[in-house]
């Protein structure tokens, strides 16, 4: 499996995420609410803004958006990081 970025912040995820259709619809605080709406009825996720991410954070995160896109977290991170 590729290595997860160390030095990744929120804001930056959230900008990869838009290859899978994510777009942030709001942010409170130093949290921001992505959606997308394909392929099924529609996926919402929570990015903190914060800089760097934990590598824990981040790992929750590529794990909950693989699974509801039907991936592995391994195709994720090629799709998003390569």
């Amino acid at each position: 499996m590729p290595r997860l970025p160390r030095d990744l912040d929120g804001t930056e995820l959230a900008r990869d995420l838009r290859k899978l259709g994510y777009m942030v619809v709001r942010q409170t605080g130093s949290h921001m609410r992505l959606s997308c709406e394909a392929p099924k009825d529609g996926h919402h996720v929570t990015i903190p803004a914060h800089s760097p991410l934990k590598i824990g954070t981040l790992n929750g995160i590529l794990d909950d958006v693989a699974a509801f896109h039907s991936m592995t977290k391994e195709e994720l991170v090629d799709l998003l990081f390569s």
